[in-house]
């Protein structure tokens, strides 16, 4: 099977299989297990590929296809220059090669400037050598951290709102208590801007406590979340924002984070 993936399996329905695969042509071999990509809108990112065996890629046709897209070429190399007769139009510009590394078994693929629509499986194929490489999934993100709001202070109750934009797909929202457990809190108000990403924000009301507000995507492992300390005499309010990105580039990060305190905060601060 493998000597004879052509541009003809690429448009098929079997191209769209997602299962580990094991090739072997000519002496050489590679395991293609898939991979899910994270990437930050409008970053760019790297679609990894690497040959188990010493090639120069250089001379040889390359292909790196969206496999849920028909032909869904975004980028075509044959023999010391790029093909982009059957480019999709909406990769023009955003992708790119490294000369020198495909003299070094490394055909990875630089997407630039992540948009909302470049989300979905990929596929990076070598005809002369029958090898494939998928990657299951590229998704993004772009989400802010939380934002913390004092939206009143009465007989000692504090209103605090939360609220975190440009989140794809739609996340949840979560109030948590200094011991990490679920407060009970206001319905979250989600909205969908002509971008497609989600806004959400909830209230919660609370007398004194450490308090944490959190919002994550289950489904891709990702979260942010702010953490305020509101003091039974509420003097001050110290708030400890904690960025977390588990997967960029198929890099992990560690979290970013910062606090401040504020004395006295009016009503409706912003912190």
């Amino acid at each position: 099977l493998c000597p004879h993936f052509t541009r003809k399996l690429l448009s098929s329905e079997s191209y769209n299989n997602k299962s580990n695969l094991m090739c072997f042509f000519a002496g050489y071999s590679q395991e293609a297990p898939t991979k899910q990509i994270v990437a930050l809108l409008g970053d760019d990112v790297v679609l990894p590929c690497f040959l188990k065996t010493p090639v120069d890629v250089s001379q040889l046709q390359l292909e790196w296809a969206r496999t849920d897209l028909t032909p869904g070429f975004i980028y075509m190399w044959d023999k010391n220059k790029e093909n982009v007769e059957l480019k999709e139009p909406s990769y023009t510009g955003r992708t790119s090669l490294s000369f020198d590394k495909l003299k070094h078994e490394d055909v990875s693929l630089t997407l630039s400037k992540v948009q909302l629509s470049d989300q979905g499986p990929y596929r990076c194929f070598i005809p002369q050598l029958g090898q494939i490489y998928d990657i299951d999934n590229l998704t993004h993100r772009s989400a802010s951290t939380p934002v913390m709001k004092v939206m009143s202070n009465v007989s000692s109750r504090v209103v605090l709102q939360c609220e975190s934009a440009g989140w794809y797909p739609e996340p949840e929202l979560l109030w948590l208590d200094g011991e990490g457990n679920l407060l009970s809190a206001g319905p979250t108000e989600t909205l969908r801007g002509p971008d497609d990403l989600y806004t959400v924000s909830s209230r919660v009301t609370r007398h004194s406590n450490n308090i944490t507000c959190r919002v994550q995507q289950r489904n891709t492992n990702q979260s942010r979340e702010t953490h305020i300390h509101v003091p039974a005499s509420f003097t001050g309010i110290t708030c400890i924002s904690l960025s977390f990105k588990a997967l960029l580039s198929g890099r992990n990060h560690r979290p970013l984070s910062s606090s401040h305190k504020l004395h006295n905060p009016p009503t409706h601060a912003k912190f």
